[in-house]
């Protein structure tokens, strides 16, 4: 029989003495065993922010108004998070599914034509006044005819679009409310690459959902009249217009848009920073729109070969390529081939710089630019101009005019004004006054521009009605579409099919 040495009997014994301990505590008198559970140090804890910022955060869903001439949708809800998605990666309202016919019941003529009430998409939001003032993305809200907002608590309200900035995303709304919960909102030129944030809310449908990242770059030049706030929180479809939040609870920016090859989300997404977005959530809140200035030229990029050539130290300012006829810039001497390099004193490093500074100066205000040419530098006066609006559809456009009545793909047109022919660069084409029935299932809306009609140009409103009363009743309708500065070609179904 085999044996333990004593001095294995030894360790054998205090071994086994340990495992009584840690087995049976109680019998030996001692009482529990505390074990230290290892601290994890460096890591942020987001509970009491979530649990404190949730209740500010709303899911925001829009619908749009369709006139059903004796048909219905197929689809419905299950389709919001995928309108969202069309509208935002390519500006138009998903494709519609063929509508189905109304069956009539026992026999009875069918249903006469109605408003129909269609889902067109879903956002986030979050509050920023007690009294319901709501902050959002522009493209959330987009030609929506009805926005509803819901809390976490489950009250829904409907609210009114204050007004909608599409150059900066930047959208306000209101609900009627009182004692509501806000976020504080913080500084967006203090944050720091690599600080912690995180993103609330409602990536397809699901409420109050919270992902949390770094911010990877401070201010991204992906659009025109604001630097983008880089991060790589997890940003989705129905993600838009929720606030960007810092680790002392403040909104730091509205997450806007996603890098992505797929759809989804890539680890590269952007915020609007909160400082720009309150400056044009203000202008909307006093008159319904932003007013920026311009100056009238076309600029370029300065080469590190031109400022050679030019005798320039580096490559810096931008180039004037072109000067708008009448325009502030050539009233005030500029010509093609200065090279701008201040603007109120302030160094002009790339394009967006000087589209950014001038935009943000008031119209009817004189500023200074310091401008190379001919190997040496001089200083111009020039008064700010005021920047055009965005041709975007009022509320009151899209009605037809009592004179006039729906075709038969449910829309009014009218001709195109010389101006509007003159910025489109075409001779042909009619605007969309209002869409309804077929059209609008196809996702024609007002504002549009319909360039062709099954192959044939469309030359104005009289010869587009023309066309439209020729059509084959049962067969399908092909358009052309202007929609901004792209082309694109829309079905249009007649009803029943």
């Amino acid at each position: 029989m085999k044996t333990i040495s004593s001095v294995h009997s030894t360790l054998f014994l205090t071994l086994l003495s340990a495992s009584c301990l840690l087995l049976a505590p109680a019998a030996t008198g001692l009482g529990p065993v505390a074990y230290a559970s290892p601290s994890v140090s460096g890591l942020p804890d987001f509970t009491d922010m979530v649990e404190k910022a949730g209740p500010a955060v709303v899911n925001i869903r829009t619908t749009a108004k369709v006139r059903n001439n004796g048909v219905t949708q197929r689809g419905g809800g299950d389709d919001e998070e995928m309108q969202e998605f069309f509208r935002r990666f390519f500006g138009v309202p998903m494709p519609s599914q063929p509508p189905a016919e109304r069956t009539p019941r026992n026999g009875r003529k069918p249903v006469p034509p109605t408003d129909e009430e269609i889902p067109r998409g879903v956002g986030s939001g979050f509050i920023i006044s007690a009294d319901g003032y709501v902050m959002t993305n522009a493209h959330v809200v987009d030609g929506a005819d009805e926005v509803y907002v819901t809390l976490t608590d489950k009250r829904e309200f409907k609210a009114k679009i204050v007004g909608a900035d599409a150059r900066t995303d930047v959208a306000l709304v209101k609900i009627d409310g009182s004692s509501l919960p806000r976020l504080t909102l913080g500084d967006s030129n203090k944050i720091r690459a690599g600080e912690w944030v995180i993103a609330i809310g409602s990536p397809f449908g699901l409420d109050n959902s919270v992902s949390a990242g770094i911010v990877s770059a401070k201010a991204r030049d992906t659009g025109d009249y604001v630097p983008l706030i880089q991060t790589d929180v997890a940003v989705n479809p129905g993600n838009s217009g929720g606030p960007l939040i810092n680790m002392r609870g403040e909104v730091i920016g509205i997450n806007s848009q996603i890098y992505s090859r797929s759809g989804g989300y890539m680890g590269i997404s952007f915020a609007v920073p909160i400082d720009e977005a309150i400056r044009v959530s203000e202008q909307l809140k006093t008159t319904g729109k932003v007013t920026r200035g311009r100056i009238g030229v076309q600029i370029g990029e300065v080469t590190k070969d031109v400022a050679e050539s030019l005798g320039l130290s580096r490559a810096q300012g931008v180039l004037v390529s072109r000067v708008e006829p009448g325009g502030p810039a050539e009233k005030a001497g500029l010509e093609a081939g200065d090279i701008i390099l201040k603007f109120n004193g302030t160094a002009i490093e790339r394009n967006n710089d000087l589209q950014r500074q001038v935009g943000a100066t008031k119209p009817g205000v004189k500023a200074t630019l310091t401008v190379w040419r001919k190997g040496a530098s001089r200083e111009i006066g020039i008064t700010i101009a005021e920047m055009e609006a965005d041709k975007v559809a009022r509320k009151d456009d899209k009605k037809p005019k009592a004179e006039q009545a729906a075709n038969a793909l449910g829309l009014v047109v009218s001709d195109l004004s010389e101006t509007q022919r003159k910025e489109l660069k075409t001779d042909s084409g009619v605007q969309v006054d209002s869409a309804e029935g077929p059209s609008a299932r196809a996702g024609l809306r007002a504002g549009d521009v319909i360039l062709r009609l099954n192959n044939l140009d469309v030359k104005d409103a009289r010869q587009f009605n023309a066309l439209v009363a020729k059509l084959e009743a049962k067969k399908i309708a092909s358009v052309l579409v202007r929609r901004g500065d792209s082309a694109q070609y829309l079905t249009i179904r007649p009803n029943g099919q």
